[in-house]
């Protein structure tokens, strides 16, 4: 069955890998993010083409919950109802807590957090009804471990894992699994704005000796996500390399 897969900050590294194996894995893709448009969305959409993937691309505010009723209602209509949801938006906004503006608080949580509830809302409810439906939500190994600086992110990670357990307890029984998946730290654009010195400090400090790349967080994606996938709910995937072991 050609499933409609919908899947946030899609045109980032990890979005983009993870478009590309829910392609692979026969679903019918939609990536959403914010700001996306004009020329950069056409460029984003050629390189798919290029690999043999044809992707819808909706703009998405995640923190702006009309955005998401919009956008999924818009989605339903042009294609039909979203049966797959990857919850993958994500910003950072790092400081100390002494330095931490309430605007940087607020600014994480709302993307971080309450944009898998925004788009989740939209979703859920109808995959109840359909009795069928996988939620997989993008955390971080900051949520496990902590991190000096990100309060805010990592709060707003460790509640993802919360919510998936409580989603999970809600959907189970209705054939709609939810999952998180925790990655380390994966060669990305936002892992490359961390300082040179410091990546390599961190580098050095990750059991296998390097970062991952986003298709290892991908794969899990597709995983999850499949139809065989019956027996997994409420689950949080650990993938960094070794660097947190719990």
């Amino acid at each position: 069955m050609n499933r409609i897969a919908l899947v946030t900050g899609a045109v980032g590294g990890l979005g983009t890998a993870d478009c590309r194996a829910l392609a692979e894995q026969g679903r019918q893709v939609v990536a959403c993010d914010f700001g996306i448009d004009g020329d950069r969305a056409l460029a984003w959409r050629e390189e798919r083409r290029k690999e043999g993937h044809e992707i819808a691309l909706y703009n998405v505010d995640v923190a702006d919950f009309d955005s998401c009723k919009a956008c999924v209602e818009q989605i339903e209509r042009d294609l039909g109802p979203v049966d797959i949801l990857v919850n993958n938006a994500g910003i950072t906004r790092d400081g100390s807590m002494k330095k931490m503006s309430r605007e940087d608080w607020t600014a994480v949580i709302d993307v971080d957090l309450s944009g898998a509830y925004n788009m989740t809302r939209q979703v859920f409810p109808g995959m109840l009804e359909r009795q069928w439906g996988r939620i997989v939500n993008i955390s971080s190994i900051n949520a496990q471990k902590g991190q000096f600086g990100q309060a805010n992110y990592s709060a707003a990670k460790a509640g993802l894992h919360g919510f998936t357990k409580a989603l999970a307890r809600e959907g189970a029984r209705k054939g709609v699994l939810v999952n998180t998946i925790s990655p380390g730290y994966i060669d990305t654009s936002m892992v490359r704005a961390v300082p040179k010195e410091i990546l390599e400090k961190i580098a050095a400090e990750i059991p296998v000796g390097h970062l991952g790349v986003p298709e290892d967080i991908a794969r899990t994606v597709a995983f999850l996500c499949d139809d065989a996938a019956t027996y997994v709910t409420g689950a949080d995937f650990s993938i960094n390399g070794g660097h947190h072991m719990s």
